[in-house]
């Protein structure tokens, strides 16, 4: 056999050696598979390691959080929120028949750079209502001090000497860069100096009332109060976490009764209450809520704001005439969505604002009168439901001259129904922390309102002065007005100004009636006084002087909020064309409709208008390009007002404080004014 070629009959063939490159490899035997060594449990493993390793430094972050949150709660005693909530609490013996009912008020009157005249009322308090509480088991002094202070102005913005929060002081210079930008180059603070001035107010957790607000301002003040919301809700939330973790240390046994000091809750959760008129108010306040709590923090978030958007943002929109175009203060004020019926709760954590959360799960709920007025409901109705308002802690009205015009009575009616006590028990509420003078029925002199209008009337200060409690104190801006809107008539006429007695507000309504009926209408009831119209602020008035004219038989047209359309248009053109002597004519309508009333020569103000420049709107509308060419003469034009030393107020924005305050000290009935020369 040679060397190399196959062995007969199936003999093993040797390794040809010299050929080994062609010859087959041994195979390696390859061992068992290691699973924790494969490339992706590896990276798997380290991204667990990563994310560990973050929530280490979240939990060591959050820790030292709340130790520094701990050592500034040692030092909060002067927070004004702190000051005001124990008020009641060292001495329970300090009554409200000493505290609430007889307090004794001193006044005190202020003047700032930028609010001008303030008027502090603050209740006396007695010496024993400071002092230092024993320590309670959980080793804590708690120190009490007077509830009322005067304000003083904040000049240098200090967040944490001001008890603002750390996790919104961040936010608050972009979130108020509108307000902020024009003046950066003067002054480089986070606020202006208006909102430093009503700050100062605020933050004293004393009841304001601003009657001020105007367009100029009016992005100011709603920054300012919800700041002012969202560090109120931050702190308390704060103080509770705080009280959580020392009880939570404590053994139950001896948890038998929770001490004073640890009381930190109200008998619900809603805490803020604002109301505002429509929705489109009510988008500006939760987009402030958002910029000032969240604002770029990536890890915030704001739940439902598509829907929020989708039903707040377009909708109820009012179409402006190009033809005949409206006042601008009439397109600022209906601009945007203006449906007057909402209500919406909204629920805040550390860096998450809820939307659209259930009112019993709320801490602040905004509303509009209407929304409010149908879930409270009315005496006898089977489903009402206010449990929610027992425990407001900060109540906020903005544009209080427009809720005005809506419907005073559902604002009464929601007074009315605030700080009751619970009619039912299962909303969630810990009763071993509800606060002790809360279940004693005293949490409305614990309540700061803040109240923001566009004009001064009685009817806005007598809420300030009967539905507002806050034992800190209340401050009011009163500034004189110097020239009033009476300046801005520009049709030359002679305005007569009669006087009339009445012992009270009360009387002055039926008083205001036989004056107007014995004195002043029969000067008008000859022919040569036909295109009289006769302006009515109020709907009652309104409906008790149509009743006395249909009843005398008397020729006259009527417009109010109520009217319809052709009717209007029906009136309109008999009082221009002389088919109706005289046109009753509400200020309701007029604020909503603004509508041009041609043909007047004369002007009966049944009692001076709530809103100042709608009286020289009314004079100019006396202009000869509205008049009809056919009827009447320029030389025969009067307007004649009808006040009492009750319509102060109403007069002094109209004619200014100083001359209003000589015609009512005067002995003379009758005052006469001329403009247009």
């Amino acid at each position: 056999m040679g060397f190399g070629k196959r062995p007969v009959r199936g003999g093993k063939r040797k390794l040809d050696r010299r050929n080994s490159k062609s010859a087959p490899k041994p195979k390696v035997k390859k061992g068992k598979f290691n699973f924790h060594e494969s490339s992706y449990v590896k990276e798997r493993d380290a991204k667990n390691a990563e994310i560990e390793n973050r929530r280490k430094k979240l939990e060591e972050q959050e820790q030292e959080e709340l130790k520094r949150e701990e050592e500034e709660s040692d030092d909060e005693d002067q927070d004004p929120l702190e000051m005001l909530l124990s008020t009641f609490s060292k001495n329970r013996d300090f009554k409200k028949t000493k505290v609430v009912l007889t307090p004794v008020i001193d006044s005190h009157q202020l003047t700032w750079p930028e609010l001008n005249k303030l008027i502090v009322q603050i209740p006396r308090c007695d010496s024993t209502n400071t002092g230092a509480l024993k320590k309670d088991f959980l080793k804590e002094d708690k120190q009490y001090a007077q509830a009322g202070t005067i304000p003083l102005v904040i000049h240098d913005l200090d967040w944490n000497k001001l008890y603002i929060k750390n996790q919104i002081q961040n936010n608050i210079s972009k979130a108020n860069y509108d307000n902020i930008k024009d003046s950066l180059h003067k002054d480089p603070s986070e606020l202006t100096r208006f909102q430093k001035e009503l700050f100062s107010i605020i933050n004293n957790y004393q009841d304001l009332l601003y009657c001020e607000r105007g367009f100029k301002n009016e992005n100011e003040i709603m920054f300012t109060y919800c700041l002012h919301a969202v560090n109120h809700l931050l702190k308390t939330r704060t103080k509770i976490l705080h009280h959580n973790a020392k009880l939570s240390k404590v053994d139950n046994k001896s948890l038998a009764q929770i001490p004073e000091a640890y009381r930190d809750q109200g008998l619900v959760r809603p805490k803020v209450l604002i109301i505002v008129p429509f929705r489109h108010t009510c988008l500006k306040v939760v987009e402030l809520l958002i910029s000032i709590l969240i604002g770029d923090d990536t890890g915030g978030s704001v739940m439902n704001k598509t829907r929020f958007m989708e039903e707040f943002g377009g909708g109820a929109t009012l179409r402006m005439p190009k033809k005949n175009p409206k006042p601008e203060d009439y397109e600022k004020t209906f601009s945007g969505n203006i449906d007057d019926a909402f209500k919406i709760g909204i629920a805040l954590t550390k860096k998450t604002l809820k939307l659209y959360t259930d009112f019993y799960s709320s801490d602040i709920i905004i509303t509009s009168l209407v929304g409010l007025r149908i879930l409270i409901g009315a005496e006898g109705e089977e489903h009402r439901n206010y449990d929610f308002l027992a425990s407001i802690e900060l109540l906020i009205i903005d544009q209080c001259d427009i809720l005005l015009m809506q419907n005073w009575d559902h604002l009464i009616h929601i007074f009315n129904h605030l700080h009751l006590q619970p009619k039912e028990l299962d909303h969630g509420t810990d009763f071993s922390r509800v606060r002790s003078w809360a279940v004693n029925g005293w949490a409305k002199y614990y309540r700061q309102s803040l109240i923001f209008s566009g004009v001064h009337v009685p009817e806005i200060h007598s809420i300030f002065n009967k539905y507002c409690f806050n034992y800190a104190g209340k401050v009011k801006i009163m500034n004189p007005v110097v020239y009033g809107s009476i300046c801005k008539i520009v049709v030359h006429l002679q305005q007569m100004f009669h006087k009339f007695e009445a012992a009270n507000y009360q009387q002055a309504i039926d008083a205001r009636f036989d004056f107007f009926t014995t004195k002043i209408l029969p000067q008008y009831k000859d022919s040569i006084m036909n295109h009289t119209l006769i302006y009515v602020p109020s709907y009652f008035d309104y409906v008790k002087l149509r009743n006395y004219f249909k009843k005398e038989e008397l020729k006259f047209v009527q417009i109010c909020e109520y009217t319809k359309d052709p009717k209007i248009a029906r009136a309109r053109d008999m009082f221009f064309h002389s088919d109706a002597h005289y046109l009753i004519y509400s200020e309701r309508f007029h604020f909503f409709r603004r509508i041009t009333v041609k043909g007047i020569r004369h002007i009966i103000f049944y009692a001076p208008p709530s809103f100042p420049h709608f009286y020289s709107e009314m004079c100019n509308f006396m202009h000869e390009s509205n008049q009809n060419p056919k009827a009447g003469s320029s030389s025969n034009m009067t307007v004649t007002t009808l006040y009492s030393k009750y319509d102060n107020m109403q007069l002094s924005a109209i004619l200014g404080t100083e001359r209003t305050t000589k015609m009512i000290r005067s002995d003379k009935k009758v005052h006469m004014v001329v403009t247009g020369e």
